[in-house]
C-alpha cells in the first residue's frame, strides 16, 4: 500500500488498531537482547506450537480479513521491555500480566491460564522485599518511577511490522513536518531545547540550524549508532525494538536541513540491529515513506546503512565521517564542524539514535510538551543501561533531573548482596565516578558536568563495596588505550603511560609519586588530545583519584586491595591457634612458600606466595584467612 498523504497514515492506523482490538489476547514476548540471551526465541517457538496445537493462534492479517471479533491469541515479538534482570519476559494483553523468568517448560501453564481467564502466579513478579506477587507490569516498582519517550514503543510494538508503528502515531511526526516550512521544524525543535543524547548534551535544534544555513546542492543526515561503550545497550535496543522511530526523525531532519540522503552508521556486531533496519527502510520505501515525493510533496530522501568494524574512536563525529567515506575511522581537527562541512565536504548532521527517536514525538506532541518533562535546561527524559550490583538490572528511561539515589534504589531495587552501595560510574569510558556522598544529584548535562563527570551515551554502573576503584579505572583506561586511534600523540602515548602506571598500583608496585603522575599525565592528556574521545579519556581515574584517594593510598603504602580485588596484594595469613600442623597447606602450595612442622607453627613466606589461594582452598579448620 501506497501512503502519499496524512489522510492514508489515518487509515492504516485504524485499520490496524481495529484488528488489533479484534484479537481476545495478545502474547508479547520479549526479544531484546537480555531476554534473547535467556531463551525468548524457544519460548516464542513454543508458545507458537501450543496455540496452533489448541487452534488458538491468529495473525493481525486474518483480524483484518475477519473484520469481526476472534477467540484467537494474536502471539508477536517486541522490542526490549527493560526488565533484563527477569527475562524471558512475556507479557499478556489487555490485562497487562507480565510472566518473569519463563521458559519453554512453562508455554502449557501459560496457555491454560489465557483460556481459563486466570493467571500464573508463580510466574509473576516476586517483590524480594515484601515476597509480595506483582501480577501487571505497571505495579512493578522498576517501571513506576520510568516515563517513555524514546522507549515509547520497545516493548509493546511488533518492530518489523511497520503498520504496527503507524498504529501508535508513527509518521505522524513526519506528516506535521511536512506541513510545516524547514525553519518552523526547526524553531520547534529549539523551542523543545533537544540535547544530543549522545553524550555532549549539544542542542539539536542550533545543530539542524547550521547546516540549514548552508546553501548548497548537497547535504547529509547521519544517525550514528555506533554506540561502543562498554555494558551500554540503549541505541542498540532502539534500533532492534522501535527501528522506524529512528528513520522518522532522520526523514524529519533532513527535511528540515535540505538533504536528500541519510546514512546509519550501526556497529556489525549488532546483526539483528542491521537486519531490522534493513527491513524498515525496505517497509517505509514499499509504503512510499522514502524516496520520491513523500506524502506527495517535492520532498525526496533516501537511507543508506554503513556497518561499522566496531572501533570505539568512530563513535566520534569526524571519525565516523572518514569510516563512511572508506578511509580509515580517524578524528580531524576542529572547527569546521560536520554541520559546515562533513561527509564528502558538504553539511552533515549526525546525531545519535536516541535524539533522533525523540523528534516525531516532539513534532507530534510539541515542544511544551517535551519541555514539561524533565529540567528547565535538560527537558525530556534519558534511556540508562542499569547494569552492576544492583538487584534489577535493565534498560530504563527516566526523565532528566531525576536523582541518581532514585534510579539505584527504586527502580534498581538497592543493592545485591551484601554489600553496600560504593559509587556509580556513568557515562562509560569517558564519563565519572560519583560516591555515595553525591547520590543525591541530578542526572542532567549541567549538574554531572560541575562534578566532572557526564551522562555520556547512558551507561550507568552500581558498584558495591566489594568494587577495587583502582581497578575498574584500569579496566576502562585499557580499553581507551586499545582504542585509541594513534593519531595523536597525547591520546595515543597519554593513555598508554596512564595504563602503564594503574597496572603497577594494582600489581603492588605502584609509589605515592605514582598518584601525582597520573594526575598530571591525566590532565596533559584533557588538554592535549585532538578529539572529544581523547579529551575525557582520564576522566574515570581522575574522578576515582579524587573521591577514592585513599584507596588509591592503601595501594601504594600498604600494598593492601580494601576490596580483595587486585590480585597480587592479596595477603593470606595462617591463624596459629586453629592450625593443627596437618600440612595439607604446604602440600598443595605450588612456590613452598608454607613451613612449619608438627612443633612449629605453620607460616607464609609472603615474598615467595603467588596469591592462588591454594592453601585457602585446601584448609579445612578455617585456619587461613586472606587479610584485606
Amino acid at each position: 500500500m501506497m501512503i502519499n498523504t496524512r489522510e492514508d497514515i489515518l487509515r492504516v492506523q485504524q485499520s490496524y488498531a481495529q484488528a488489533l482490538g479484534r484479537a481476545a489476547t495478545r502474547i508479547v514476548v520479549c526479544a531484546g537482547p537480555g531476554c534473547v540471551a535467556s531463551g525468548s526465541p524457544l519460548v516464542y517457538e513454543a508458545l507458537l506450537g501450543e496455540l496452533q496445537r489448541r487452534n488458538l493462534h491468529t495473525t493481525v492479517d486474518c483480524l483484518m480479513e475477519a473484520g469481526r471479533d476472534d477467540s484467537g491469541v494474536l502471539l508477536t515479538n517486541s522490542g526490549c521491555q527493560g526488565f533484563c534482570q527477569q527475562g524471558s519476559l512475556v507479557r499478556v494483553e489487555p490485562e497487562g500480566v507480565l510472566y518473569t523468568r519463563v521458559t519453554p517448560g512453562d508455554v502449557r501453564e501459560i496457555v491454560d491460564a489465557i483460556e481459563a481467564h486466570a493467571v500464573v502466579e508463580r510466574l509473576c513478579y516476586q517483590e524480594p522485599s515484601t515476597h509480595q506477587t506483582i501480577v501487571h507490569e505497571q505495579d512493578i516498582p522498576f517501571y513506576q518511577n520510568q516515563v517513555r519517550v524514546a522507549l515509547a514503543n520497545c516493548g509493546v510494538i511488533d518492530p518489523v511490522d511497520i503498520r504496527a508503528y503507524i498504529e501508535r502515531g508513527g509518521y505522524q511526526g513526519l506528516a506535521t513536518a511536512l506541513e510545516y516550512t524547514p525553519e518552523e521544524v526547526i524553531e520547534s525543535i529549539s523551542q523543545a531545547n533537544l540535547r544530543g543524547r549522545g553524550g555532549g548534551g549539544f542542542p539539536a535544534g542550533r545543530k539542524w540550524a547550521i547546516a540549514a544555513r548552508r546553501e548548497t546542492d548537497q547535504k547529509y543526515m547521519i544517525c550514528n549508532g555506533d554506540e561502543g561503550d562498554p555494558g551500554a545497550f540503549m541505541d542498540r535496543c532502539i534500533m532492534e525494538g522501535d527501528p522506524h522511530s529512528v528513520l522518522e526523525g532522520m526523514l524529519i531532519g533532513g527535511y528540515a536541513i535540505g538533504a536528500t540522503t541519510g546514512y546509519i552508521y550501526v556497529r556489525a556486531e549488532y546483526p539483528l540491529a542491521v537486519q531490522r533496519l534493513r527491513q524498515t527502510i525496505a517497509e517505509a520505501t514499499e509504503y512510499g515513506l522514502l524516496g520520491k515525493h513523500i506524502l506527495g510533496t517535492d520532498f525526496s530522501f533516501q537511507i543508506h546503512i554503513k556497518e561499522g568494524a566496531g572501533a570505539f574512536v568512530c563513535g566520534e563525529e569526524s571519525a565516523l565521517i572518514a569510516s563512511i567515506e572508506g578511509r580509515r575511522g580517524m578524528p580531524r581537527p576542529k572547527p569546521p564542524f560536520p554541520a559546515v562541512a562533513g561527509l564528502w565536504g558538504a553539511p552533515t548532521v549526525i546525531n545519535n539514535v536516541e535524539t533522533l527517536a525523540n523528534v516525531a514525538r516532539i513534532l507530534t506532541k510539541g515542544a511544551d510538551w517535551f519541555r514539561s518533562i524533565g529540567t528547565e535546561q535538560s527537558p525530556g527524559t534519558k534511556t540508562f543501561a542499569l547494569t552492576g550490583e544492583v538487584k534489577n538490572t535493565g534498560l530504563i528511561e527516566v526523565p532528566m533531573g531525576l536523582t541518581v539515589e532514585d534510579i539505584v534504589l527504586q527502580i534498581g531495587g538497592g543493592i545485591r548482596g551484601d554489600g553496600g552501595l560504593k559509587a556509580v560510574q556513568i557515562g562509560g569510558p569517558s564519563g565519572g565516578c560519583l560516591t555515595k556522598e553525591q547520590m543525591a544529584i541530578t542526572l542532567d548535562f549541567d549538574s554531572l558536568r560541575e562534578v566532572g563527570a557526564m551522562i555520556g551515551s547512558g551507561g550507568l554502573v552500581v558498584m558495591n563495596e566489594n568494587t577495587c576503584v583502582v581497578e575498574v579505572a584500569r579496566f576502562f583506561m585499557n580499553f581507551i588505550q586499545n582504542e585509541s586511534c594513534g593519531k595523536c600523540t597525547f591520546c595515543r602515548e597519554g593513555t598508554l603511560q596512564m595504563l602503564r602506571i594503574l597496572q603497577r598500583i594494582v600489581d603492588g608496585t605502584g609509589t605515592v609519586k605514582d598518584l601525582d603522575l597520573l594526575v598530571e599525565v591525566g590532565e596533559t592528556v584533557q588538554l592535549g588530545s585532538l578529539c572529544g574521545l581523547g579529551k575525557s579519556a582520564p576522566n574515570p581515574v581522575l574522578s576515582t583519584l579524587e573521591n577514592f584517594r585513599d584507596e588509591y593510598l592503601s595501594h601504594v603504602l600498604d600494598k593492601r586491595c580494601p576490596a580483595g580485588v587486585c590480585q597480587n596484594l592479596r595477603r593470606f595469613v595462617i591463624q596459629a591457634e586453629k592450625c593443627k600442623h596437618c600440612a595439607r597447606c604446604a602440600k598443595v602450595c605450588p612456590t613452598e612458600a608454607i613451613s612449619g612442622s608438627r612443633t612449629e607453627p605453620y607460616r607464609i613466606d609472603q615474598a615467595k606466595c603467588i596469591k592462588c589461594g591454594a592453601c585457602l582452598s585446601a584448609c579445612k579448620l578455617g585456619a587461613i584467612e586472606e587479610v584485606h
